[in-house]
């Protein structure tokens, strides 16, 4: 017999746990006992304790046995689609005839999904002091709702809040079943795209002052934890940081973020603005709301690129179009001081943006144009080792006489190069060269000098 890998012996371990405690509630409930059940606690063998996440997630997080067994109501119909249906089978002839155990079907999943009644049921029986002890469990303050893990769907009108379907993040899904988390596909859900990169700090060329001003970012990302709970400030401080990325197109603030989120392990999303503003009222706010929420507690970098779309100043209300702008704006600051990891928004001008917001940003950090030596730095970096340049090149006079940013430098690297190409040859000419110089300036509407 071909031998199971260890994760997957272990998430059996926990199904048949949970199916014992299942199991007591409905020998109990089917001989009308009302003594409360006395769930043995969970123990797992020490080799598997350490190498699962689950087991890891329940012993940080100190879960009591029916914290253990709600989650594992939650996860069970992702491990096992019959797992529900077989069990309730042996107890009753006609499948759905059970209402106490609660739960519904779902669209296209034909299995039981479990409800807050199937915990409640589980946890508590019939007795009404319990149910309404263990309701808890769903209430914002609890863990699983505060940090978005487990949590009810809202019911449809008129219907118990109990009777809503049982929900975990797919995250933690990802977490307890594989080991790890899949990072989320740009959609309508989550409108912002995973962004990194392949440089290093090395390759960003910046003024000393505003590479300082980096280096603090790294600071707070690295120490924010111990700074809120070691030092116990949560109470004092916001949980988060917001940083605003201001200066001309081309000057660093992506490939910035890039390396914050590369050099410090943490994810960097930059925010699809076109994705997220909606001309329909309100539904700007519930496309934010998808995305923080799906971000909340993952330690992510969010990004918003040009965020003078969606971060602009706030109009005289003269309509009622410019008194829903104003509430969405109202709402991203909201949002933004809630959510606990780094926020960075970039800008062509600080100016730009609202009051409201420029008020409550730990950092402005400007990236300027890059003065002739760093423009320097930026052409000698620029091109492949397997090109050389031709002897009329100048670039110290040429780093000089032209203001270009580095993504302009890099478009022109880009031309000349495919120009070699072109060629057969490996040499980069001043004709190509200053070709591409002009081409920079003309999509600018700058004449070159």
């Amino acid at each position: 017999m071909t031998k199971l890998p260890q994760m997957e012996l272990s998430l059996e371990w926990y199904l048949r746990y949970l199916a014992e405690a299942i199991q007591l509630r409905l020998d109990a409930h089917f001989e009308g006992s009302a003594a409360p059940i006395s769930f043995p606690a969970l123990a797992l063998p020490s080799e598997q304790e350490q190498a699962h996440p689950l087991a890891e997630f329940i012993r940080v997080n100190q879960l009591q046995t029916a914290e253990v067994l709600a989650l594992l109501v939650a996860l069970a119909p992702h491990i096992q689609a019959t797992f529900f249906d077989a069990i309730i089978r042996e107890r009753i002839t006609e499948a759905g005839d059970f209402p106490e155990f609660g739960g519904v079907r779902g669209k296209q999943f034909r299995g039981f999904l479990p409800t807050g009644e199937t915990v409640l049921f589980l946890l508590a029986g019939n007795d009404l002091s319990l149910r309404f002890h263990y309701q808890q469990l769903f209430e914002a303050a609890h863990l699983f709702v505060r940090h978005h893990i487990v949590w009810l769907d809202a019911p449809a009108a008129g219907e118990p809040r109990m009777s809503g379907k049982l929900r975990i993040d797919p995250d933690y899904i990802d977490l307890f079943t594989t080991g790890r988390v899949r990072l989320p596909q740009r959609s309508v859900q989550f409108p912002a795209e995973y962004i990194s990169t392949e440089l290093a700090w090395s390759d960003l060329i910046l003024p000393a002052s505003t590479r300082q001003q980096i280096k603090e970012l790294e600071i707070w990302i690295d120490h924010h934890a111990t700074l809120l709970y070691d030092w116990e400030m949560e109470k004092r401080m916001k949980p988060g940081y917001r940083a605003l990325f201001y200066g001309p197109p081309g000057t660093g603030k992506t490939l910035t973020a890039s390396l914050l989120g590369k050099y410090t392990g943490r994810a960097v999303f930059r925010i699809d603005l076109s994705m997220v503003v909606s001309k329909y009222i309100g539904e700007t706010e519930k496309n934010l709301a998808s995305l923080f929420d799906k971000a909340q507690n993952k330690n992510w970098i969010l990004f918003f690129d040009e965020a003078d779309a969606i971060f602009g100043k706030r109009t005289s209300v003269r309509d009622a179009h410019d008194k829903y702008a104003n509430q969405e704006v109202s709402y991203l600051l909201q949002r933004i001081e809630s959510y606990p990891g780094l926020t960075i928004l970039a800008s062509n001008f600080k100016s730009n943006l609202d009051d409201a917001f420029t008020r409550r940003f730990q950092a402005m950090i400007h990236f300027p144009m890059p003065e002739a030596a760093e423009r320097l730095r930026l052409w000698q970096q620029a091109f492949p080792k397997q090109v050389s340049l031709a002897p009329a090149i100048d670039l110290p006079t040429i780093a000089r006489k032209y203001e270009l940013s580095g993504s302009n430098i890099m478009n022109i690297v880009q031309y000349c190069c495919l120009q070699a190409l072109d060629r057969e040859t490996t040499e980069i000419s001043l004709h190509h060269l200053m070709a591409g110089i002009k081409n920079e300036f003309y999509k600018e509407g700058k004449a070159i000098k």
